[in-house]
């Protein structure tokens, strides 16, 4: 009788567990995966069987994948493989090619500027070089993704060029070797005056801590007493970068971030673990509507530990943290893992349930000019709220808010035509080939000198007005008469680029540069708020 009964109880208990763990399966979402990809392929079977018209099947496939997305946040995406590379490289810090930045100015291919270290710098080509041929055959007309396919290669391997050079009656042939060039994330720096340092970041790379390293070294070399870091339109990157370059202003063992996911795997702490000479600085950050991610960790880290002044407009809201996952045919996915919040327990990012307007409302913000040391400007929100280590009140859910709102100055439509049709680029071009020779010998390399002493003579504005009028710009008299400044001094500086790079650049746009030259009258109050003496 025990064996008897025996087997078909445990019949029954097998057969009840089966049925248990396939629901529990489903619950756990294996067997709707499962459901999901079969359903996926029949799907796409049927079409590529039955479809009236031949199909493309992997465009089918990418767009399935994008439509995918478009269910998940706005930073979940999809990198098709064409993109992958590049994407990939501007954040690896370093490509391989001739190492030049360059346009395609009505149909020619011009050098913009020879990267620093790259193999055509040291060649001595230079800025305003028409490439007019590539391995012996002609190249005008050719376009921006043809330039990279011909121009980059493996390092080592060779390439022939011929260029056409002002002043040079016949083409010069030269013979370039491809090599590793760096894509810097660190602009420039330099002094601004005895005491400020200034250090331009554009994104968090995997060299961004070490640029920055070196650039901080330097300045402290030339007697830096205070620092303004320019994270504007910075639009993230490596966390860890972000965490090293916090740890250089942050002392003792403080939180930096600290991320949270629905997979405990992906919870982390960050803290700062090294001394630095850089944490007793007077520092001012500057933040704009496009700093994001990296740029609001470091932001909010500093503000939270009311180590420094924020100063500028409130940064985009991103508190997400993606990891990229790569795919068999050399695309990838990039995926939110977790939220990431500042010391205080801030997750800066933005609602995003509308996606349509997660992007447009940036460009709705109305900011007006304020001291906000006290975070008043967001008192009426619905943001939830903390407090800093010195007990002001700050918020979270909508991005950094500066302790100092400085708007940025609006162009006029004029300017933006201007912008558009590379207006001010073309021109230098023509200038240069003119003057080039008299500039180099009235400046040589002095760049302080060509800041006080250089202007464009009434004569020249009217050729540059001229000018645009021919490339189909019309002119606007009055936003002409409200912008004329900003756009000779703009002139100015993309003719400094010419001699001086990044620094020429950057250099003379910041004697126009509203944020900039109210930030450097704050720091009296970056060092109350950090308690410097």
């Amino acid at each position: 009788m025990g064996k008897s009964f025996r087997y078909p109880f445990l019949f029954v208990i097998l057969t009840l567990g089966i049925v248990v763990g396939i629901q529990i399966e489903k619950v756990f979402s294996g067997d709707s995966l499962r459901e999901g990809i079969r359903k996926f392929n029949d799907v796409l079977t049927y079409t590529e069987k039955f479809y009236i018209e031949e199909v493309d099947t992997p465009m089918l496939v990418e767009e399935a994948i994008k439509g995918m997305f478009d269910k998940l946040d706005p930073h979940s995406v999809y990198i098709p493989a064409k993109q992958f590379e590049n994407i990939e490289e501007s954040f690896r810090g370093d490509f391989e090619g001739i190492g030049i930045e360059f346009q395609v100015v009505n149909d020619t291919l011009t050098v913009v500027s020879p990267i620093t270290g790259g193999p055509s710098e040291a060649l001595g080509i230079m800025s305003g070089d028409r490439i007019i041929k590539i391995e012996g055959e002609d190249c005008i007309g050719i376009t921006n993704d043809e330039v990279r396919n011909k121009l980059r290669g493996e390092a080592g391997t060779k390439v022939s060029v011929s260029i056409i050079r002002t002043g040079v009656d016949e083409p010069i042939e030269y013979v370039i070797t491809r090599d590793k060039i760096p894509i810097y994330s660190v602009d420039t720096h330099f002094m601004y005056d005895n005491k400020i340092g200034y250090v331009s970041v554009s994104r968090f790379s995997e060299t961004t801590y070490d640029e920055l390293k070196e650039a901080l070294n330097d300045l402290n070399n030339s007697g830096m007493e205070q620092l303004v870091l320019d994270l504007r339109g910075n639009p993230g990157g490596y966390l860890n970068q972000a965490v090293k370059i916090s740890d250089l202003f942050i002392d003792g063992d403080k939180r930096i971030v600290y991320t949270r996911g629905r997979k405990e795997e992906f919870d982390e702490d960050y803290f700062a673990s090294r001394q630095s000479e850089f944490e007793n600085v007077p520092l001012i950050i500057l933040i704009s509507k496009g700093s994001a991610s990296a740029s609001e960790i470091v932001s909010g880290a500093v503000q939270d530990w009311d180590r420094g002044l924020i100063a500028g407009e409130t940064s985009f809201g991103k508190g997400l943290v993606q990891r990229q996952f790569p795919l068999f045919d050399n695309s990838a996915v990039r995926l939110t893992i977790s939220k990431y919040y500042t010391p205080t327990g801030r997750s800066i990012q933005r609602n995003y349930e509308n996606k349509e307007d997660y992007y447009s409302e940036l460009g709705n913000r109305q900011e007006t000019e304020s001291n906000n040391i006290t975070h008043t400007a967001e008192k009426d929100s619905l943001r939830p709220v903390f407090t800093t280590e010195g007990g002001r009140t700050v918020y979270g859910g909508g991005g950094i808010t500066p302790d100092y709102i400085i708007p940025s100055e609006k162009l006029s439509d004029y300017t933006r035509d201007l912008l558009r049709n590379n207006i001010f680029y073309q021109f230098i071009l023509k200038y240069t080939e003119k003057n080039g020779e008299s500039l180099s010998s009235r400046f040589g390399d002095d760049l302080q000198k060509f800041r006080r002493d250089f202007s464009f003579s009434i004569d020249e504005q009217k050729q540059f007005i001229d000018f645009a009028k021919d490339k189909d710009v019309s002119f606007m008299e009055e936003d002409f008469a409200e912008s004329k400044d900003y756009i000779f001094i703009r002139l100015k500086a993309q003719l400094a680029r010419n001699y001086w790079k990044n620094e020429g650049w950057y250099t003379i746009l910041l004697d126009v540069d509203t944020q900039f030259l109210k930030s450097v009258t704050l720091f009296d109050e970056a060092k109350d708020l950090a308690n410097l003496k």
